[in-house]
Order: C-alpha cells, then structure tokens, then sequence
C-alpha cells in the first residue's frame, strides 16, 4: 500500500502545477538552441549560395582586356550583358521558337526605345520618307527662322539590329543611345538630324537596306523636301556608324555618280565602319578578334545575315576561303582594293601576316555575289567613283575588328584626291561612341563624340 502510494505520489508531484514553468523553460531552451541552430545553417548556406554565384558571376563577366582599355570593368559588364542576350536568343532560336535577332530586338524593345519626346531645345517629329520611316530632330533656337545644316544619319547595329524591328516598328520607338545621340546633335550643331529607319535582318537582306538608305537620302535632297525641313542644301552631310557607317559610305558613291540628284552632298562623316568583307584577317581583326562588344565571329554572322547566307559558312569566312588564289579574275581585282599590307601604315601592320589560302571553298562567292558589289562592300569601289565623293571623316579604334577597314578606306580617298579626317583612338573600342551618355558612358566615348561634332561643326 505504501508502495503504492509512493507511485502515486511520484505521479502527482511531476505534473504538479507547481513544475510547469520549469518544463516550459527547458522546452523554450530547446526551441531556441534548435532555432539558432538553424539559423547558423541557413546562413552559412545563403553564404556559401553567394560565394558561389559571385565566383560563376565573376568568371562569366571577367576577360583579360588590353591595357590600353579604359575603364575595363564597365566594358566588361557591358558585354557580360550583352553575352547573356545572345545566349538567350541562340538557346530560343535553337528550340525553334524565334529567331535570334528578333529575341535580341524584342529585349532593346523593352530596355532601351523610346517615342519621339520633344525638348526645350530639340523639336521630335516622325514621318516617313519615299516610304522609309524616319525621325527628325530639329533644333530651336530663337531668333529668326534661317537654313540649317542637314545630317542624314544611319544608326549600326549589324544592319540586324536597332530599332527598325517589325516588331517594334508600329509604336514608332527608337533605341535611346542614338535617340540621344541625335539630340545632341541637333543642339549643338543647330541642325536638323535625320534618323533613317531602314529595314532590318532577319526580314530584310541585301540590298534592301541599302535601297531603304539610298531611297531616303534621294527622297530628302528633293529641293523642295529641303525647304519644308529648313535644311540648308549647301551644308547637308551623310552619316553613320558600323552598319549605318557601311550605308552612309555606299549611299554617297551612288549620290556622287548620280545625275538624277540635283543636290550634291557636302561631307561623310563615317563611324568606325565595316567597309568590306572579303578579308577577315586583317591585323586589326587578328588583334581583336577576342575583344568585346563585336567579336570576329560575330562580324562574319551579322555579314552572313545581311546577304542571306547560311550561318554554317561562319567557319569558311573566318579562314578567307572565298579569298583563296584559285578565285576569278573579279575576286583577285577585289583583293587588291583590300590589300592591307599596301594600304596600311606599317604600325598597324604588327606581326601580323595576310591570310591566302590557295584554295578555298568552291562556289563559296557564287552562294554570296553580294562579297563583290561595292553597295555591299564600299572599300571595293573603284578610284573613278571615289574621287567623286565628298570630304569624309572617318573614325577609328585600335581595339576593333574593323579598325581597319576604316584606315584603309581612308587611304584609297585620300589616294583618289578626295580630303579625309582619320580620328583614331588608342583606347577606343567598337561601338564606344554611342556609348557616350548616362548610364552606360566612357570616357572615350564622350571625347569621340566631341571631336565627331566639332568636325561636323567645321565642315559642315
């Protein structure tokens, strides 16, 4: 019975009230030792989570630059950038949902246009031109109205990229670099600027931009077209970069030879442009081949696009097999007007050899006749067109595939007699000039577009 009783009195005093507490207080302590304990985890996790995905971020942004690059951390962040769109777009376009240019465009579309917004200084107005949609940027000073200088511009993008895009077209967007490119323009030159809207690839080939380009121009240089804009038809320019720089200066040889055309251009202001693509082993695209934001590889594709050629021939470009000693007489003739080892001054030359295979790919020019016709190609024109032509400017960079494509065209004018400006910048990389406002600005960019506008001012 005692026994007993002890049981029940062991039973009683455990779950006595007056031993709560306690058992709350050990349960509380459990919680919480289980809680910090899991919280030491979590955040060694998020840690670890994030020392891994700075490293992956850093190996993916990092490429070693020339040290003649300024601010190399901003380039590499933008081509980081620009590396990841045109992965998206390959990956979509290899599932076989969209092509890549239109992935690429529909993202431009999101980040980077803008409507036709006036300012207190820049008059913004949209229209259209023999067809071809266009942008024009007139600026308003006070005073009397007076004659203005002119600027018919084309913007680059690899004649795929820009805001020509279908898809994009029907809200009359443009990108914001060359938005704001052309405002300042129009501002401080006191002119009217005119932003072609040619068509782009995938949609359109050769030569249907350089049709859009060429239509335009001849549209706008109509005397009575000139008057509605204010333009003076003495001081009107052509003027692009990269692709738009291929348009301006093949726009300009048939505006030089054509008759039809009362009104004569005043001066060709060209933006490191690509000029030709028949050797793709100059020195500057052996030097550069590796350098952000246009890669070799890159330049060939965006050609192959432009004339309607299958992307497999990348690989047969980038080795000069349409190039090879074994092509006709046309093609040798052609080679000739792209002979750097004659046209460049012996310091672009480096340690660099001119690539020749002596035999290339069969039929490889049959597939793309448009490697041969200088509305394509200007570098191949010929000495009779080009001293027909007006006083160009011409800008380069060391650290670009087409840095001398630019030189080289610049010596042929200058051997036809005609008066060139070379403005070449050490540090300069392919496209930096655009890049010259907030908030993707270089330094070098906004040197380059000072003195592109100061030679405008002058010459114009």
């Amino acid at each position: 019975m005692s026994a007993w009783r002890g049981k029940i009195y062991f039973k009683i005093k455990v779950s006595s009230p007056m031993n709560y507490p306690l058992c709350q207080t050990a349960k509380s302590l459990l919680n919480d030792s289980l809680f910090h304990t899991f919280s030491i985890l979590m955040m060694r996790s998020i840690l670890f989570t994030a020392v891994l995905l700075s490293v992956a971020a850093s190996y993916y942004i990092y490429l070693p630059l020339p040290s003649t690059i300024t601010e190399p951390w901003k380039l590499m962040l933008l081509d980081a950038v620009f590396r990841c769109m045109m992965h998206v777009g390959n990956l979509i376009q290899d599932l076989g949902l969209c092509h890549h240019v239109r992935v690429l465009n529909f993202v431009v579309s999101v980040l980077e246009l803008r409507g036709p917004r006036s300012s207190e200084f820049v008059r913004v107005t949209d229209t259209s031109f023999s067809g071809v949609p266009a942008r024009v940027f007139e600026s308003i000073a006070p005073g009397p109205e007076r004659l203005k200088r002119g600027v018919i511009y084309f913007h680059g993008g690899g004649w795929a990229l820009g805001s020509g895009s279908e898809c994009v077209r029907p809200f009359v967007l443009r990108m914001r670099s060359y938005d704001l490119l052309c405002r300042k323009m129009a501002e401080e030159l006191d002119a009217v600027i005119i932003s072609v809207d040619y068509k782009l690839a995938p949609d359109a080939h050769f030569p249907e931009q350089y049709d859009d380009a060429l239509s335009a121009c001849r549209h706008i240089l109509k005397a009575e077209v000139l008057a509605s804009l204010s333009m003076d038809p003495e001081r009107v320019a052509v003027s692009g970069d990269s692709a738009g720089g291929n348009l301006a200066a093949a726009v300009t040889q048939q505006l030089a030879v054509d008759t039809s055309v009362s009104v004569r251009l005043k001066a060709q202001a060209l933006v490191y442009p690509v000029l030709q693509a028949l050797d793709f082993n100059t020195p500057s695209y052996q030097q550069n081949s590796d350098v952000p934001i246009l890669y070799r590889p890159l330049m060939a594709r965006f050609w192959l696009e432009y004339l309607s050629g299958d992307l497999s021939l990348v690989p047969y470009l980038l080795a000069n097999n349409h190039t090879a000693l074994d092509q006709s007489q046309e093609a040798e003739e052609a080679w000739a007007k792209v002979n750097w080892t004659r046209l460049l001054a012996p310091t672009f030359h480096k340690h660099y050899k001119p690539v020749v295979p002596r035999q290339g790919t069969p039929r490889l020019l049959e597939q793309l006749p448009g490697l041969l016709d200088v509305r394509a190609a200007p570098l191949l024109a010929e000495g009779g067109v080009l001293e027909k032509v007006p006083p160009a400017y011409i800008l380069t960079c060391e650290h670009d595939v087409l840095r001398d494509d630019g030189l080289m065209y610049a010596q042929r004018l200058e051997e036809a007699g005609v008066a060139v400006t070379s403005d070449h910048y050490e540090e300069g990389f392919h496209g930096c000039m655009v890049f010259a406002f907030w908030p993707v600005c270089f330094s070098v960019g906004k040197r380059s577009l000072r003195n592109y506008i100061s030679w405008l001012e002058q010459n114009l």
